[in-house]
């Protein structure tokens, strides 16, 4: 079994059932959420969060290699851990190592001169770039960084001990992503509640959905969904209580 569907009274909540049902870890698999957490009024018409579980498989290519790698293009990249370890073990520096080289590799290749700076963050590591103005390590709408970052933990949890969560950035694009989407979720909420009518956002990667599913999943007066297929995916923003009809399309991000 590669991959579950679970539920849960929030989207923590489905996608620890579904780390259950896999006997999986957190870093282990991919999460793509389904449907998110509604609140029904005197417990009548509530619905519960739902997601989809789907391991990762291993990776066997020797990291050693002096040859760049070959980012994937439409890589999802791995979701915030859920983790509660607050210490590094020897297994986890020695993936930070691993995945540090070969990030320096990259960049080494490609012709960008951009510092790495490894800082820890509770159990998980931050690899922070700098030095590149150009923004060709962010990409558009940081792409580059999410192909990054999913590389790097796919080499660092490769071994079966493990390892820290892994996150890639560059100039503090992440801070500023994560406020510009806090922001539109909150307007285009308050969008579809005065419209009366749901709001469809421009497709989103699963990191930005997630954002936007996690700050809306507490809005009793709101659903969430994601709509389409692949990597790039649409998300959706109904009132409760109405059918999807019509919906709008939201200004560009």
């Amino acid at each position: 079994m590669n991959s579950v569907e679970a539920d849960g009274s929030s989207i923590d909540e489905a996608i620890d059932s579904a780390l259950k049902l896999l006997g999986a870890t957190r870093d282990r698999v991919e999460i793509e959420i389904l449907n998110n957490a509604v609140r029904g009024w005197f417990g009548i018409g509530g619905r519960k969060a739902r997601v989809r579980a789907t391991l990762r498989a291993p990776i066997d290519a020797d990291h050693s290699t002096r040859s760049a790698p070959v980012l994937p293009a439409t890589a999802a990249a791995p979701l915030a851990s859920t983790r509660e370890r607050t210490v590094m073990t020897a297994e986890d520096h020695g993936a930070v190592d691993r995945a540090r080289h070969v990030l320096e590799e990259i960049l080494r290749h490609v012709d960008v001169q951009a510092a790495v700076n490894v800082r820890q963050e509770g159990g998980d590591v931050l690899f922070e770039l700098t030095g590149d103005t150009s923004g060709v390590l962010i990409g558009r709408r940081g792409q580059m960084l999410d192909a990054l970052e999913y590389l790097l933990n796919r080499i660092a949890t490769r071994d079966e001990g493990g390892a820290a969560r892994i996150t890639v950035d560059s100039e503090n694009y992440r801070t500023r992503r994560r406020a510009a989407l806090e922001e539109l979720a909150r307007r285009m909420g308050e969008q579809a509640k005065r419209k009366r009518k749901a709001i469809t956002l421009n497709p989103m990667s699963p990191r930005d959905r997630r954002i936007v599913h996690m700050i809306l999943q507490e809005d009793k007066s709101l659903v969430t969904k994601s709509s389409g297929k692949g990597y790039f995916r649409k998300l959706i923003i109904i009132p409760a209580g109405m059918s999807k009809r019509r919906p709008d399309a939201a200004e560009p991000e």
